[in-house]
């Protein structure tokens, strides 16, 4: 009689854990490049391949 009211106890203990949940929303970043900071890279890119032939 004792176990099965241990049983019980123990059971109806597990059926109201409370449950936390935690929702993130996503964050959506946007990067607009200019013409002119793809034509420095570009040049940039250009500079450091001409100094280091065998990078690649």
């Amino acid at each position: 009689m004792r176990l099965a009211l241990a049983a019980l106890a123990l059971t109806s203990l597990t059926a109201c854990t409370p449950t936390v949940r935690v929702e993130v929303a996503p964050i959506n970043i946007y990067a607009k490049l200019d013409a002119n900071v793809r034509l420095q890279l570009d040049e940039d890119v250009k500079a450091l391949i001409q100094k280091n032939p065998n990078l690649f």
